[in-house]
């Protein structure tokens, strides 16, 4: 349980940061931890599995839409509920995620550099789809989605202001850390080691490899599904670019540059990111983009191990704790 240590620090540090920040930074500290939560998906299926998702915002938009579609009463006005809505968005993600695994996996299969633009195809039609489909909105999107609601029976309590959020989202995202270091660490990790390394003697034990890929796409759809339907809750608005291209190139990014084999250094990718990106963009404009690209190509070339990862990995050493 020594590994979980980290995770816990983390934690207690967000935890304390509204004390020390202001109204502004305690809203944007609740996107980050969203964002974190999206990053622990990619590592879970790209680090640990091997399986390369260029299309991950694919479920994200796919657990917004649903959260909205449930919230805003759209499906039925006795349906609208957040722990309904939620587990509709984790549920629906997770099951698009099993029936185009199966079609990517089966058989032969799709791996590689197949799979990456195959997957990154899929999310840049389904944008197109979602920006035809007027019934949702359109290309201009759902608007007014009702925030989370964490009331139970006949008590109601809506978060509206930053505080309650903030700390929802903390709780929420840090269960789900928790669940997936852990789930890491046991007998279901070491299968993952092994599809990521040696697929072919999974086999020749008498395992499943189908089966494990399809498991592992559902459980990291339904954690981006899940970070999704949060997103929509905070934000108000659901849009067709939660599901396409660009976000998905920027999930990449944040994985990439935090570092895809460690589930901290993937969370710290996705916080610091697009933190260094509101800084990087009020004193340089558009020009910070070249900036992030070419700490990516630093990354790729000098440090493919991560940014983040490769020193998080000397501490450790050093420490004795387990990343």
């Amino acid at each position: 349980m020594r590994h979980l240590l980290p995770i816990l620090i983390l934690g207690a540090l967000f935890a304390i940061a509204p004390f020390f920040l202001g109204s502004y930074w305690v809203s944007q500290l609740s996107y980050y931890l969203i964002y974190g939560l999206l990053a622990l998906s990619l590592s879970l299926v790209w680090g640990f599995g091997g399986i390369l998702c260029f299309g991950q915002a694919i479920f994200f938009g796919i657990g917004g839409y649903v959260m909205a579609v449930m919230t805003k009463g759209m499906i039925s006005p006795l349906l609208i509920n957040s722990y309904l809505g939620l587990f509709t968005a984790v549920f629906s993600s997770a099951l698009f995620a099993i029936i185009l695994g199966y079609f990517l996996f089966a058989g032969k299969g799709i791996s590689g550099p197949y799979l990456a633009i195959v997957t990154l195809a899929i999310a840049i039609v389904l944008e197109r789809l979602m920006s035809n489909w007027y019934d949702l909105g359109g290309y201009n999107g759902l608007l007014d989605i009702p925030p989370l609601n964490i009331g139970l029976f006949w008590f109601d309590y809506e978060l509206w202001d930053n505080i309650p959020i903030f700390y929802t989202l903390l709780t929420i995202v840090f269960s789900v850390f928790i669940a997936v270091s852990l789930l890491t660490k046991s007998s279901f990790g070491i299968l993952l080691t092994a599809l990521k390394t040696h697929e072919d003697r999974l086999s020749f034990f008498g395992f499943s490899v189908l089966q494990i890929k399809l498991t592992v796409f559902a459980i990291s759809a339904a954690m981006a599904g899940l970070a999704g339907a949060l997103f929509v809750t905070v934000d108000g608005f659901a849009s067709p670019t939660l599901i396409g291209f660009t976000l998905s190139t920027e999930i990449l990014i944040w994985v990439a540059l935090g570092g895809k084999e460690m589930l901290m250094a993937a969370f710290l990718g996705a916080v610091l990111t697009r933190f260094a990106e509101n800084w990087l963009s009020e004193i340089f404009g558009d020009f910070w983009i070249l900036l992030l690209g070419s700490a990516f190509m630093i990354s790729v070339v000098l440090l493919p191990k991560g940014l983040i990862a490769t020193p998080l990995a000397l501490l450790a050493k050093r420490t004795g704790l387990k990343l």
